[in-house]
């Protein structure tokens, strides 16, 4: 089933899209280091990250110093609810250094 997906890779590309499997979104060589599911919340000007992948895990943000996110997304915070409850809350444009590429 198509759904909003995302997954981080080693060199640290954050990759995104609707896609039916989280695999979808690898390119050539890539490994990949766990994804998720995707929303946007226009209020808060925030990417929400949560859950797993099924294919590769939870993203493993500790294995990253610099995450490489598209152009597009300049601007807004990137978090990640690892948990149920409110304070399960990563909040990778403050943990991770971010560049933006085209």
């Amino acid at each position: 089933m198509l759904l909003p997906k995302f997954i981080i890779t080693k060199e640290g590309y954050f990759r995104m899209g609707v896609v039916n499997l989280h695999k979808d979104l690898l390119i050539s060589k890539d490994v990949c280091l766990g994804g998720g599911y995707y929303q946007f919340d226009w209020t808060s000007n925030s990417l929400i990250l949560d859950r797993a992948s099924y294919d590769f895990g939870p993203p493993r943000w500790h294995l990253l110093d610099t995450l490489k996110v598209p152009a597009a997304y300049r601007g807004l915070r990137i978090v990640y609810l690892y948990g149920k409850d409110a304070h399960d809350v990563y909040v990778v444009s403050d943990e991770l250094q971010i560049e933006y590429y085209d």
